[in-house]
C-alpha cells in the first residue's frame, strides 16, 4: 500500500518522536520516510559503525539478525538490519569506508 497522505505515515512519524524522545542522546542518523513504505522508518548512519551499534543496542534488535555486505568494488563495508519499533518497522544501516582489518572484523562480529 502506498500512503496517500501524511497521515498515512502516522506509524513512522510516531516512532521518530518516540526515538527523539528516549534516545535524544545517541547520534543522529540520517532519517528516511517513503509513501512507498508507509510503516517503515529508515535510520542511516555513515562513517561510525559505533553508532549503528548503539542505535542497534537501544532498539533492542539481536546482533545476529545484522546482515552485511561490502559494495561499490569492496570500497563500502554495510551492515543492515531491520526490527520493530513503536509500531513501526526499523530499517537501520550502517556504512563505512574504513575497510581496515579492525573495522572488517568488528562488522563480522556484529553478524555472528
Amino acid at each position: 500500500m502506498n500512503a496517500r497522505t501524511l497521515s498515512d505515515l502516522a506509524a513512522p512519524l510516531t516512532a521518530l518522536i518516540v526515538l527523539d524522545t528516549k534516545f535524544s542522546h545517541l547520534p543522529a542518523p540520517h532519517v528516511d520516510l517513503c509513501p512507498v513504505y508507509p510503516d517503515r522508518l529508515r535510520l542511516s548512519l555513515h562513517d561510525d559503525l559505533g553508532a549503528f551499534e548503539a542505535w542497534r543496542e537501544a532498539l533492542n534488535i539481536d546482533p545476529a539478525a545484522v546482515v552485511h555486505r561490502v559494495q561499490r568494488g569492496g570500497g563500502t563495508l554495510v551492515l543492515k538490519v531491520h526490527g520493530r519499533f513503536a509500531g513501526a518497522d526499523i530499517e537501520l544501516t550502517g556504512y563505512t569506508l574504513d575497510l581496515t582489518p579492525e573495522t572488517l572484523a568488528a562488522g563480522s562480529g556484529a553478524v555472528s
